[in-house]
């Protein structure tokens, strides 16, 4: 008997290798990244444990050519019933003394992408009444912070579509479900790639497990919720901010967030590493 399929992109490591890991026991799987020899550990393992069957697409969905690649992929597989737009990365530092050419790769992955494969697995899905999509934004979707601009503007349009889509396809009282992940802090290769300590990270009760964030997100599907905040600090945090006059919410972000940069910066400066916008793939 054949089994549906879940296409996961940043399925490499991560959040994404942990949704694959979660679902690999009874799907198939199109595991889509850049790092090819981390998605073939991956389905050599599935297959051995699960006997899942694992499409490898090798991409970089900022490009053009790769993303195509992807979409085509999505929106020709008939048994697709999970899309999980899982891709991203983040930078440090203010907006302008960022390479331009990072700066658009990030609005081209976070929402181009967003975009090419939701649009790719809804036209699949929606004809077939049957699949859900998760779009993995953030909760600097609500709460925003100097040094992540680019950041936290893609990040608030993928949680404005989500909620968008949401409308639609309750309008017509479709079966497809989609929502809009959106998790805090989380351990991952996402902050290692920004250069933060690890020592620095445990002394934060808001940092959250990739494995904690999945179950939340999975348990989130099953109910139809179209947004998901994982950890209740997070979900204090954003209902408390949603709820604020935009001058005082501007002020707390401002205060809090200036030193939050100042120990980035400073943080980023002693890592060597390259501010390439590598992605948690």
């Amino acid at each position: 008997m054949s089994r549906n399929v879940i296409a996961i992109t940043g399925a490499s490591s991560g959040i994404g290798a942990t949704f694959a890991r979660k679902l690999a026991p009874g799907h198939d799987l199109i595991l889509i990244a850049r790092r090819k020899d981390r998605l073939e550990e991956l389905a050599s393992e599935f297959s051995r444990l699960y006997d899942t069957q694992s499409k490898i697409v090798e991409a970089d969905l900022s490009r053009e050519e790769d993303l195509a690649k992807a979409a085509e992929y999505i929106s020709n597989e008939q048994r697709l019933a999970l899309l999980i737009n899982n891709a991203g990365f983040g930078t440090t530092g203010r907006f302008w003394e960022s390479p331009l050419e990072v700066q658009e790769r990030m609005h081209r992955l976070h929402i181009m992408a967003t975009v090419r494969l939701t649009h790719a697995g809804l036209r699949n899905m929606v004809a077939r009444d049957y699949g859900g999509i998760i779009n993995v934004s953030s909760v600097s979707a609500f709460v925003r912070s100097p040094g992540t601009t680019s950041y936290s503007a893609t990040k608030t349009w993928m949680t404005a579509f989500t909620e968008g889509l949401y409308l639609e396809l309750k309008g017509m009282k479709s079966n497809v479900v989609i929502q809009a992940l959106c998790p805090g802090f989380t351990y991952s290769e996402f902050h290692d790639a920004m250069g933060f300590e690890r020592g620095r990270l445990a002394k934060s009760g808001f940092w959250m497990t990739a494995d904690q964030v999945v179950e939340a997100s999975l348990d989130g599907m099953r109910q139809r919720k179209p947004f998901v905040v994982p950890g209740w600090r997070y979900r204090v945090l954003t209902a408390i901010f949603s709820k604020l006059p935009t001058r005082a919410r501007l002020a707390f972000e401002g205060i809090t967030g200036r030193a939050r940069l100042a120990n980035t910066l400073s943080a980023a400066a002693t890592v060597p590493k390259k501010l390439d916008g590598s992605e948690t793939e």
